[in-house]
């Protein structure tokens, strides 16, 4: 008797003819995430075992398993010659004593001398007469026991699902560019772009020597979390440093927010075209700050010529960001009291709701080309 880890996928299996692509990128992902464990992965139809790994670390496999994206449930399960009275050994090992039950029994070689239906009542029976505690309830039972007949000769017994991180596997919708400020939009906007399979690239702006270290810090830990899901991440960090004191110095104070955030716009374009992304992400949800209204968004948003501008918050209030931030684990990271970027600088009365033309007025009165040229000089590159 072997323990095994079934894992099972979500959506992979609506995708035709191109399925096998997406099952080779999610493989690919189950190995990343047990770099540095022993194990073996096998793919029987329709999903994956791993096998032959210590078994006092299951439950740390079974976590690392459950974030990457596209696993829909996970099971740790016994591996057992598909034999009757093997499989009701192994049965009686995790039955509880007591409760109601269900035996579901999933027989993929069809040359099982019983079919589910009798295995079920075979399994089942034994069991009341084994454990006189035990009741039968199909519709709504405390315990499922769960056959798996498969077609090599090996029998699965299990007993629940863990449920997975759902989505698409990373590295199957392309590239993107992520704004990552140290707040709790941002990476939870990462977190719900990356489920749909898209590899981050993260972005962050620093304003040394107005901000610390422990900011930066504060970020590289927010995309280390991040990174437990995508299997990995780039971070690259930039000065806007000069860019606010320009701005400062020569521009309306209630327009260093709106400013600020054209110049991070160019910036992430020009990042993305160097790193082969193809969208910006952003942690935007709309009305949640001066910066966020539509004339807001439209203001920075237009200074992007030749990509889309992801913002997956956009309809989500406050609580239901944070409670998201919580589930994924950056909640608690992401209310660590240091000051970004964009606190720098900050006027009294920032501009709500700006004006084109008034906003290329001021950007008229800036070197934009050079302070641009200037912030991607500055660019410094973290790899987690």
């Amino acid at each position: 008797m072997e323990k095994v880890i079934i894992v099972r996928y979500c959506e992979i299996h609506l995708k035709g003819k191109n399925r096998g692509y997406f099952e080779k990128i999610f493989m690919m992902n189950l190995e990343k995430a047990l770099v540095g464990i022993r194990h073996e992965i096998r793919k029987p139809s329709g999903r994956y075992i791993v096998e032959n790994f210590d078994q006092t670390r299951t439950e740390e496999i079974l976590e690392k398993l459950s974030r990457v994206f596209g696993t829909h449930t996970l099971s740790s399960a016994y591996k057992v010659p598909a034999e009757l009275e093997m499989i009701y050994d192994t049965v009686k090992k995790i039955a509880p004593e007591s409760g109601s039950f269900k035996v579901i029994t999933n027989r993929a070689n069809k040359s099982f001398p019983l079919n589910s239906m009798q295995l079920n009542a075979e399994i089942g029976g034994r069991l009341l007469q084994d454990f006189p505690n035990l009741t039968v309830d199909v519709h709504a039972p405390q315990h499922e026991i769960c056959i798996d007949i498969r077609e090599n000769g090996d029998a699965l017994i299990f007993s629940g699902h863990i449920k997975g991180a759902g989505g698409m596997p990373v590295g199957t919708s392309g590239k993107g560019v992520l704004l990552l400020s140290g707040g709790i939009d941002s990476p939870v906007a990462g977190y719900m772009i990356a489920k749909r399979g898209m590899v981050l690239e993260a972005l962050h702006f620093h304003s040394y020597p107005y901000t610390n270290m422990q900011a930066r810090e504060k970020v590289e830990e927010l995309a280390r979390i991040l990174s437990g899901y995508t299997g990995g991440m780039t971070l690259h960090v930039v000065s806007v440093t000069h860019i606010q004191e320009a701005i400062h110095k020569h521009c309306p104070a209630e327009m260093m927010i709106t400013l600020l955030r054209r110049f991070m716009m160019r910036i992430a374009e020009r990042l993305a075209e160097q790193v082969g992304g193809q969208c910006i992400i952003t942690g935007e949800s709309l009305g949640q700050v001066a910066s966020q209204t539509i004339e807001g968004m439209t203001s920075s948003g237009s200074v992007v010529e030749n990509l889309p501008i992801l913002r997956p918050l956009v309809g989500f209030d406050k609580t239901e960001i944070i409670e998201r931030a919580r589930e994924i684990g950056t909640f608690e990271t992401s209310i660590q009291p240091y000051e970004d970027c964009c606190t720098v600088f900050l006027p009294k009365h920032p501009l709500i709701r700006p004006k084109t033309e008034d906003v290329l007025r001021a950007e008229q009165k800036l070197d934009v080309e050079a302070l641009l040229e200037e912030a991607m000089l500055s660019s410094e590159t973290v790899r987690l």
